[in-house]
Formats: structure tokens, C-alpha cells, sequence
């Protein structure tokens, strides 16, 4: 299940996909504002994001947030993947943070591994092939 956090974070990028590219930075009271997002829990998801490489900030009056890259370029899956970790819903089949479960008999038998390997991969297809830009425009295709 999409988590409360993943949820605001995805609300806040979008909003900042629909600014005009090149333009002044969005303040984050404007984005907590237009995204619903309580500010103090914004503040912690967009330094997430930042960290992350996914949005640029700048101090001061005039300061305020933008997508570090094209919109186009920005995946839901790369926000989801900064907020909540890897995709996969049981360890042993992340391609980011693999660990073997402790009770798991053998791997390479294990029926509950390989329904959660198309789990993963369908996941990881729809959610990488859902850019920031086409969320904008409807495009839900991927």
C-alpha cells in the first residue's frame, strides 16, 4: 500500500512539475498549501528529495523549491524509492537492498518469491515508466 509520506511527496512533485520550467522557486508554504500537506512534514519529505537529487532549493525571500531535472525525467518510481525504499514487498527479490529471508527454505523453489519477482517487475515497470510530465498530462500508459 502507498503510504501517507509517498503520497505527499508524489503531491509535491507534481505541483512542482506544473510550474514553468526555468521559473522563480516555488515556496514550500505555497506547496504545503496547494498540495495538502501539513508543512512540517513537507519540510522533512522535500529534504529527502533533495538529498536525493530530485529537487533543488534555494534560500531566502525569494527562495523556495524546483525539480532538480526535467519533469519528463522523473520517475514515480525514483520519488517512491527515495520516500519508502525499495519497491519490492518482500526482501529477497529487491534489486536495491536484497537480503535472503531468514525462514526461507530455497530460494529458487520458493512460490511466494517467484509471484513477488512479477510483483516487483510490474511495479517497477509501471511506476519507471510514469514520469513527473506525463502525471501532468494524463498520460497514464506505461
Amino acid at each position: 500500500m502507498l503510504t501517507q509520506r509517498s503520497r505527499y511527496g508524489l503531491r509535491a512533485m507534481i505541483l512542482l512539475a506544473r510550474e514553468t520550467a526555468g521559473g522563480p522557486p516555488v515556496p514550500m508554504s505555497h506547496i504545503a498549501a496547494e498540495a495538502v500537506v501539513p508543512r512540517k512534514f513537507l519540510e522533512i519529505i522535500l529534504t529527502e528529495l533533495k538529498n536525493a537529487n530530485l529537487v533543488v532549493s534555494t534560500r531566502g525571500k525569494q527562495g523556495g523549491f524546483h525539480l532538480a531535472r526535467p519533469a519528463e525525467l522523473i520517475s514515480f518510481g525514483d520519488v517512491i524509492r527515495v520516500i519508502e525504499g525499495p519497491l519490492a514487498l518482500v526482501p529477497c527479490v529487491s534489486r536495491t537492498a536484497y537480503k535472503r529471508c531468514k525462514d526461507c527454505k530455497d530460494e529458487a523453489t520458493c512460490e511466494i518469491r517467484r509471484a513477488m519477482t512479477i510483483v516487483r517487475d510490474d511495479t517497477a515497470r509501471i511506476l519507471d515508466g510514469t514520469s513527473l510530465a506525463a502525471a501532468v498530462a494524463g498520460d497514464f500508459s506505461a
